[in-house]
């Protein structure tokens, strides 16, 4: 049962809630949908175009859009808001003004929020992003997946699952790699699985990274 399904979406409505929170009509949907996507994009350019030089994390873990009919409300959950708000002091404006632009709206508001994340390494976009430099940086993908492993374990995650696919190391025949910790019950909807499905460009090509973290059981 849900064996090829995303953890997320198969979790929807026990454990798992929406990131995007509106209502539209069904002519309207599209709109909204692409209205969100622009949302996204354009925050995580900004962030990556103006985060500190020394680190290559951008530290987003999700972001959460809710609208109304006079009122965009965007909360960015960042590990390390640091790396972004020391470099610009008024960053939070700079970002609501580009992305104001971007979208266009004349007649709505928009308020964006930056909430700090308690245990960065609990999230697997940021863990993904964090095996990502590693793997960038020549680092071998099992030193990189143990000192990942390590790093949840010292955020109290009960389990993770991380898998890296393509042609690791450089070698001529892609292959695909996987280390598991602790418990990961896929099956169980009542178990909070979080997941995140990554892609990197290294000189020998596209690698995939998944990341399958078990935070809690309700």
């Amino acid at each position: 049962m849900g064996q090829k399904i995303n953890p997320l979406g198969f979790r929807l409505g026990t454990t798992q809630d929406h990131y995007s929170l509106w209502f539209a009509q069904p002519k309207n949907y599209s709109e909204g949908l692409q209205e969100d996507q622009k949302i996204r994009n354009c925050i995580k350019n900004y962030v990556q175009k103006n985060k500190r030089a020394s680190s290559s994390v951008e530290g987003i873990a999700r972001i959460e859009i809710q609208k109304r009919i006079d009122l965009i409300q965007v909360i960015i959950y960042m590990g390390f808001p640091k790396l972004f708000i020391e470099k610009r002091p008024g960053g939070i404006k700079d970002l609501q003004i580009n992305v104001q632009k971007e979208l266009n709206c004349v007649n709505r508001k928009l308020n964006i929020a930056i909430t700090r994340i308690a245990k960065p390494y609990r999230h697997p976009k940021i863990l993904a992003e964090f095996i990502a430099e590693q793997l960038k940086n020549r680092v071998s993908f099992r030193k990189a997946m143990k000192k990942a492993i390590e790093l949840t374990e010292q955020a109290e995650a009960k389990g993770i699952q991380i898998q890296i696919a393509g042609r690791i190391n450089g070698k001529d025949i892609a292959r695909r790699v996987w280390k598991r910790e602790g418990r990961v019950p896929l099956q169980t909807i009542g178990a909070k699985i979080d997941y995140c499905a990554y892609t990197i460009r290294t000189i020998y090509g596209v690698l995939g990274i998944k990341i399958w973290i078990f935070i809690d059981e309700e």
